[in-house]
């Protein structure tokens, strides 16, 4: 049965180091501040992801593979590439966004490597709208879009969806409105990829959130940058890699019997600590290290440890200079 349950507050860019760094994060706070989105927490819908059982034993490999209702149950629009998005193998992927774009644009390749078909999807940008907001995606295949100047926003995958011909139906996971293309933000639990490009002295500022829980593994990769990637090109961050979360009864999102994704424990036990809300609201008091069980550890950061695990966890915010293109993995270290 679904549980709907006070969210945590969503966090704030993180703290600088030094006093350019704290006049950047005032700009980027204002530049994403449409990103956020405080109060109640929006309705949840499931998941299709390779989350393991924790409590129960089932392993991952037990999730269906879901696809939609039948072939002709999605629209060509999520098909046919647009003139801002081509669709490739995976393998093939870090080539396509080497590609050439314009001064100040940005490639985002977006690449399923799970077994299972999803319906990736990114908010519509209102100052940088793109034609194209929500892609299917077998798995094994990519796509890569074409963004402009100062665009930022949310990336996510949804799945368990099946959308008639004009674009409208329903995804288990992630879903935004009914729609194929996505006007905004979708549906929790789901794993992010948070993006705002040119913030500050030509940074890119971008991240892997679980904060509002996981129905995905993702990890993020960057090219064209002045330094060397922090991500390995197999997910893996210090010697720590991408694996599947592991989630307690208590925390699992069901859809037809499978366990399908796993929320936060905010919201799976609504409690003052885990909400970092009341005695525990601030960054100062909001430590998961005093709860009754580290949940931000054990079942988030232990399996993506370059990610967000709760709302105050800003070690996760990465930088990226030098005109960056994006390559954002749905999938666990091989």
């Amino acid at each position: 049965m679904e549980r709907r349950r006070q969210r945590p507050r969503r966090r704030p860019w993180p703290k600088g180091r030094g006093t350019i760094a704290l006049v950047a994060l005032v700009i980027v706070g204002t530049t994403v501040l449409w990103l956020t989105i405080p109060g109640s927490e929006r309705a949840r819908t499931g998941a299709s992801a390779p989350i393991a059982a924790a409590s129960t034993g089932t392993p991952s490999s037990a999730v269906p593979v879901i696809t939609s209702a039948s072939p002709t149950a999605t629209p060509s629009a999520s098909a046919t590439p647009s003139p801002s998005a081509s669709h490739t193998a995976a393998a093939s992927a870090p080539a396509a966004a080497q590609a050439a774009v314009p001064a100040g644009y940005r490639q985002i390749t977006l690449v399923n490597a799970v077994n299972q078909t999803i319906w990736a999807a990114t908010n519509q940008n209102a100052q940088h709208p793109i034609p194209v907001t929500g892609w299917r995606l077998a798995p094994g295949q990519s796509v890569t879009f074409t963004v402009p100047p100062g665009w930022g926003g949310r990336v996510w995958g949804r799945t368990g969806c099946s959308f008639n011909a004009a674009g409208n139906g329903h995804c288990q996971t992630g879903d935004c409105g009914g729609v194929l293309q996505c006007q905004g933000s979708g549906a929790t639990p789901a794993t992010l990829a948070e993006l705002t490009f040119d913030s500050f002295d030509g940074l890119d500022f971008y991240d892997v959130s679980l904060v509002d829980g996981s129905n995905l593994p993702m990890y993020i990769n960057t090219t064209h940058r002045a330094d060397a990637d922090p991500i390995s090109q197999t997910g893996c961050y210090k010697g720590a890699c991408t694996t599947a979360v592991n989630c307690p009864a208590a925390m699992q999102v069901k859809a037809g019997g499978q366990v399908v994704a796993c929320e936060t424990a905010c919201a799976a036990f609504g409690t003052d600590d885990y909400c970092c809300r009341g005695a525990w609201a601030g960054r100062q008091n909001c430590d998961p290290a005093k709860w009754p069980v580290d949940y931000a550890k054990l079942v988030f950061k232990d399996a993506e440890p370059y990610a967000y695990s709760y709302a105050y966890d800003d070690s996760a915010t990465m930088a990226c200079k030098g005109g960056c293109n994006y390559r954002i993995t749905f999938g666990i270290t091989p």
